[in-house]
């Protein structure tokens, strides 16, 4: 009997790739208004978004992680802008300049962030019959204004934080942690995501059904990740759900 769903936030619940471009685009804009014609704005603004996903080159590796460790998120992200601008011929960026854009980016992104069509009101209908609770990576610098952006708490039973725990996903400890909070077993739980290596790879290996949201992107056989359910949109997540639960429920909800 399944009596919990566990979801990923980005990419499952949240329509964060939109936030980003949005981010990106203005971002790109402001650049190139401050600085003029000899920055391309654009591939700042890309390599901006790439840098604070962690998308590193060993140098960048060997530098940001212990500014974060001994300084935090936000003081990474400022060296990061002012690396990049650096790396355009902008040598002399205050750190003022670069808090100023780094806050713009956070501004832009959070309005342009919100919940994919349809998932506030399955969400509600949902909570009605099961434990609903949300499983997102990333660090409090960015994952907390994100989830009182949409409200989350109004939605969902439970929230874990990756950056709050002591190991993010794949780690069986968060999922562990969410059957705690849920009152039941792996067996009686989904865990939806979009990330084959996080979201997927660790539900299986706690023992929960993994529901993947592929956004069109094919299965990597190489990888052996096969999730047990698959949806191409996170639209289609409420009738997988309804399906997996059964048709009384799906009638309950109605």
């Amino acid at each position: 009997m399944l009596k919990a769903l566990f979801f990923d936030l980005d990419e499952t619940l949240c329509d964060t790739l939109r936030a980003n471009r949005t981010a990106v685009e203005l971002l790109a804009r402001a650049v190139e208004a401050r600085h003029g014609p000899r920055v391309d704005g654009t591939a700042f603004a890309e390599a901006y978004l790439k840098g604070i996903y962690r998308e590193w080159d060993e140098e960048q590796r060997a530098r940001y992680l212990p500014l974060i460790e001994k300084e935090g998120e936000a003081a990474f992200r400022i060296q990061l802008i002012r690396d990049l601008l650096a790396r355009c011929g902008v040598a002399a960026v205050s750190e003022g300049e670069a808090l100023a854009l780094q806050e713009k980016f956070d501004r832009d992104r959070l309005a342009a962030f919100d919940f994919y069509p349809g998932i506030p009101e399955f969400l509600r209908e949902a909570r009605r019959h099961f434990t609903l609770v949300v499983i997102t990576n990333g660090p409090e610098f960015s994952q907390l204004p994100k989830i009182e952006r949409v409200n989350l708490p109004a939605y969902v039973d439970h929230i874990l934080v990756g950056g709050q725990e002591p190991e993010e996903k794949p780690a069986r400890s968060i999922f562990q942690k969410a059957l705690r909070l849920a009152g039941c077993e792996p067996w009686e739980a989904v865990h939806v995501g979009d990330n084959l290596h996080t979201d997927v790879a660790g539900a299986l290996s706690s023992g929960l059904t993994a529901l993947w949201v592929s956004h069109q992107r094919p299965l990597d056989a190489e990888l052996g990740i096969a999730p047990h359910h698959q949806v191409v949109h996170p639209s289609e997540i409420p009738a997988a759900i309804w399906r997996l639960a059964g048709d009384g429920k799906r009638e309950a909800a109605r």
